[in-house]
Formats: C-alpha cells, structure tokens, sequence
C-alpha cells in the first residue's frame, strides 16, 4: 500500500525537457547566468498551474544534460501528484511551461518535447494508469533537500524584473533580477580556489580522470570516503553506500568505488568540485591520492 492514515505521501518523479527549435537550447539558457532566473520562473510557475497550488510540487534539481533540461521533482501530497498527472497527461503543463517560457524570456513560442520517468519507470508509457503512475513516484523518495541553488533562485525571482511583450516578433529582451548576484552555497562548494599542504589549486570540477584514478587507487577506503562526502551531498547516504557494496560486490572494489564517485557527481553536478574530494580523501588519511590527483605526484598510489 502507497501509504498508511499517518504517514505523509512523499514520492519524486524526473521530468525531461528538450526544445525541438534547433535555435533555442533549454541547458544553454539555464546555464547562462543573465537568463537562469527567467527558465527557473517559468518553471515554477508552470508547475504551480499543474497542482493548481504555489506549493503542490517542489522543484529539488534542475539539471543540464543536454539536449534535455532535467527537473527532479518531489510531491508530498497524493492528490497534488494527482493532479500534476492530469495536467501533464492532458497536455496542460506542456502548455503551460511553453507560454511562461515566451513571456519569461521575451521570445517567441519555445516549442517543448516533455517526458516523465519515477526511477527505471517511463510514465509516459502507463499514463492512463493513473493509480500505477503514482506508485511509481511514491517509490521514488526525494534524496535530497532543495540545492542551494534552487533556495538562491526561488529568492532571486521575488525580485526579478522581466520586460514582457505579447508581440511574438520583439525577442532578444533583457531579462535579469533587479540585483543580479550569482547562486552561492557554502565556501568548499563555490569558492575558486583552495588551499592543500600550503599550496593553492583551482577549485575545478571533478574530471573523468581523476574518476578513474580515484577508483583505481582508494582501494578499501572507498566507504569512508563516500560517508565524508554524504555530509554534503544526501545522495550518499548510509543505505545507498551500503547497496552499492552488495550491487558491485563481484565487480570489486575499482567498480564500487567508480559508483560511488559516480552518484556524487551526478548528484551535486558542477558542484562535485575537487576540493571536496581532497577534503575527503585528506579526512581519511589518503594524503598520496590526493596528491596524485592534485599532479604532486604522478605515480605514487594510495593504499
């Protein structure tokens, strides 16, 4: 059963965005700072029309793969997931999103493809089953509380100012809060550099190399690392550590600790800097890893 008399309805769904205009990129437009604050209202307002609520569905993610905008949603009624259901299936909150977006950014109609997923699930697929939709995104709890980003955003549009236009042709506006200022969280996820073993380093993104260095060298210590980074990233916690264990046992321990870098870094996206890394890896007392992956040392592996 979906959920007893006392227990909140809790589940989380994905939803996919992709423009089919070949001129306009949905995760170009998120990824630029002046027009961020414009799809991030659009959005919310599209889904505040689905539930017919400011606070039916909750924005936790928003995610650039390109060429799709990636949206991780979280209901916390099973009437307001209901109710999204029947908008989205109806065509309502494609609609919906298409006209924030025009207005939002001053443009011409954005014409959307949408798609819905709750973990492995393709919605889209089972959408007359209503009551099946919504098992499916009740068995997909939320693993993380909104991103800073999102809490940045949501404060930022209270006082965005938008040049809006009805006129289809007028396009190319300025649209950018009253004080732009760019999303920050806490200094180890944004700052620009770091400091380890005295010297400074650019707080980069965590590349594919040093993915696979990380995994072909941490050997047994994956674990611990993993749990210093859940501190900070709830897409580590202690039961998905645990299962990433069970689910690559046979693979071995390049392959879990691959995992679970992986999960990070999927998890916090431009986020999952280095300096969070080398903070772990510093914690656990693989000082040669960090290294090594900083370019002190080239050769030497963490044992």
């Amino acid at each position: 059963k979906m959920a007893g008399s006392s227990a909140p309805w809790i589940g989380s769904a994905y939803l996919f965005l992709q423009s089919t205009c070949k001129t306009i990129a949905l995760p170009a437009l998120y990824e630029s700072s002046q027009k961020k604050p414009c799809v991030f209202k659009a959005l919310k307002l599209a889904l505040a029309d689905s539930t017919s609520s400011g606070n039916g569905v909750d924005m936790l993610k928003v995610h650039c793969s390109h060429p799709h905008l990636i949206v991780q949603l979280k209901f916390c009624k099973r009437e307001n997931c209901r109710q999204f259901l029947r908008s989205y299936r109806e065509g309502a909150l494609q609609k919906s999103l298409q006209s924030h977006l025009q207005v939002s950014l001053a443009t011409t109609m954005v014409p959307l493809e949408v798609q819905l997923k709750a973990g492995s699930e393709h919605l889209d697929k089972m959408l007359k089953d209503e009551d099946r939709c919504l098992e499916c995104i009740y068995r997909e709890k939320p693993d993380r509380l909104p991103d800073e980003e999102i809490t940045e955003l949501e404060e930022c549009i209270k006082s965005l100012t938008c040049h809006e236009s009805t006129n289809n042709n007028v396009a190319g506006k300025d649209c950018s809060p009253s004080q732009p200022r760019p999303p920050q969280g806490s200094s180890l996820l944004t700052q620009p550099t770091f400091i380890f073993q005295g010297q400074q380093f650019d707080n980069r993104t965590i590349t594919p190399d040093d993915h696979q260095k990380f995994a072909k060298s941490v050997s047994k210590k994956w674990k611990q690392v993993g749990r210093s980074l859940q501190r900070s990233c709830r897409a580590l916690r202690d039961s998905v550590i645990d299962t990433l264990a069970l689910d690559y046992d046979r693979e071995g321990l390049y392959e879990q600790a691959y995992q679970m870098l992986l999960r990070f870094i999927q998890s916090e996206g431009k986020k999952a800097t280095i300096a969070r890394l080398i903070a772990a890896l510093e914690e656990n007392g693989l000082i040669s890893l960090a290294e090594e992956l900083l370019g002190i040392h080239s050769s030497e592996e963490c044992s």
